[in-house]
């Protein structure tokens, strides 16, 4: 059985060839650690898991390498804003961020390097790019010449004006192109910064991940990867550092093998934004709903493609969880008689991750199998997804508690309006307040004796 995938590189969906079959090496960029991370974030950290998963499957030996950026002007910012460290501010968030996405059933991956604590491999790198003439020093500043790499662009397929464009590069007068961009910035006396040949300063974002990829995996490594905003310019800029560096210009494949990328989150079919009021954070919706939820939902649509994010996907995964956990709880003293994921599921996850297949076959064995056969099927399926990891008691336990005597009675308080309203014929306000209940995650039910809700 080969495994497949979409080389964004290539541009086309390949069988997935190891550089080495005894060690398989991958590496996906990481969070920024000034803030809670977002959904979109978490669809990053959920798709690599399960890719790593399923390389754990197939090979004996797998290294996944996800990075922490712990220096980045956006950092500077929020530490100045609060008065504290910089310290302060990304050792709390990368401890938030790891706590929500191991409540996605996240794995921590093998190694997760700050940039922080790899300053002087930034350092050394640049030093190579000057040395083999594809950066310059001007005014403080190291930056990485565009032009003295003849295939940059190969990842994204942009063109020149593209390039200049898509990059929003700063208009300096010390550059030698528009697109060249920076390794190495002057930081001043209040700004976190390190000593370095080219002065007091820090580095460039795009250079941090080419440093901690080389430090920890072998050049070439198998898999690159991360979300689709990523594509261009960052990853366009490490491949160029990283094969330059390495004096192999215009090899692309000198750097990393395959290159992954999942699709963007919308929300009700909006672009997430503050401003829209629909910025939805993992933080929060691991307190609204069971982690294996928001997991199945971020697995629901293909990785490549765009997912809607709604409490419509979210009631219908839960439904599905809800199967399965009544079925596992149903064959509680049944054995498990194989560890063996079924050959279709196998199938759809070796075809380039292909998740809403998966889900596809997991409600057509929950249809066709039973007894022991079931379970071992269930079972072998939710450790290789993630999924079903609880104890039926567990499950089910988890969706009657987590309201607060607080949340109770504005519940009360929503159901009684609404009987008011629906004896008031205002239809209307009744709608509304189903509504306004669903996202509180609660379900009601009009029967004959009454109006009954319950956790969702």
């Amino acid at each position: 059985m080969s495994l497949k995938l979409y080389n964004s590189l290539t541009r086309q969906k390949e069988i997935f060839v190891p550089l080495n079959a005894e060690h398989v090496q991958m590496y996906a960029c990481g969070p920024t650690v000034y803030n809670y991370a977002h959904i979109g974030n978490a669809r990053m950290a959920v798709v690599f898991d399960l890719w790593a998963r399923v390389m754990r499957h197939y090979y004996p030996k797998v290294t996944y390498v996800s990075n922490i950026t712990d220096v980045e002007d956006k950092i500077m910012i929020a530490a100045k804003e609060q008065g504290v460290p910089i310290s302060d501010i990304t050792e709390k968030y990368t401890k938030i961020y790891n706590e929500d996405m191991a409540s996605l059933g996240v794995a921590l991956p093998d190694i997760q390097p700050k940039a922080t604590e790899h300053i002087e491999e930034m350092k050394a790198q640049i030093a190579q790019l000057i040395e083999r003439e594809h950066a310059y020093e001007a005014e403080g500043h190291v930056l990485f010449h565009v032009p003295s790499d003849p295939s940059y662009g190969a990842l994204s397929g942009r063109s020149r004006n593209e390039q200049v464009a898509g990059a929003r590069v700063e208009v300096a007068p010390y550059k030698k192109d528009a697109a060249d961009f920076v390794l190495w910035k002057p930081s001043t006396p209040d700004q976190p910064g390190w000593d370095s040949p080219w002065g007091y300063g820090r580095p460039g974002w795009h250079i941090e991940c080419s440093a901690m990829a080389q430090k920890h995996l072998d050049l070439p490594f198998d898999i690159h990867g991360g979300g689709a905003d990523l594509k261009f310019p960052h990853h366009e800029n490490e491949i160029a550092q990283s094969c330059c560096a390495n004096d192999k210009p215009n090899e692309p494949e000198s750097f990393a093998k395959y290159w992954v990328h999942n699709g963007f989150v919308t929300v009700e079919g909006e672009k997430m934004s503050k401003s829209l009021g629909n910025f939805l954070l993992v933080h929060d919706l691991v307190g609204q709903y069971a982690g294996e939820v928001l997991r199945l939902t971020l697995l629901s649509a293909h990785y490549r493609q765009p997912l809607d994010w709604s409490v419509a996907i979210l009631e219908q995964n839960r439904k599905l969880l809800d199967k399965v956990y009544k079925n596992l709880e149903a064959l509680e003293d049944v054995q498990v008689l194989s560890n063996d994921i079924p050959v279709p599921v196998l199938n759809a996850l070796s075809d380039d991750l292909n998740t809403p297949q998966v889900i596809a076959e997991i409600n057509k064995i929950l249809k066709e199998q039973d007894g022991a056969k079931l379970k071992s099927s269930l079972t072998a399926i939710g450790q290789l997804m993630g999924l079903f990891q609880q104890t039926p008691e567990e499950w089910f336990g988890n969706e009657e508690d987590g309201f607060t005597d607080e949340d109770v009675q504005k519940i009360e308080s929503l159901l009684a309006e609404r009987i008011d309203a629906k004896e008031n014929k205002d239809f209307t306000r009744a709608d509304a307040i189903r509504d306004e209940l669903l996202q509180m995650s609660v379900e009601i039910k009009d029967t004959r004796e009454g109006t009954t809700w319950e956790k969702i």
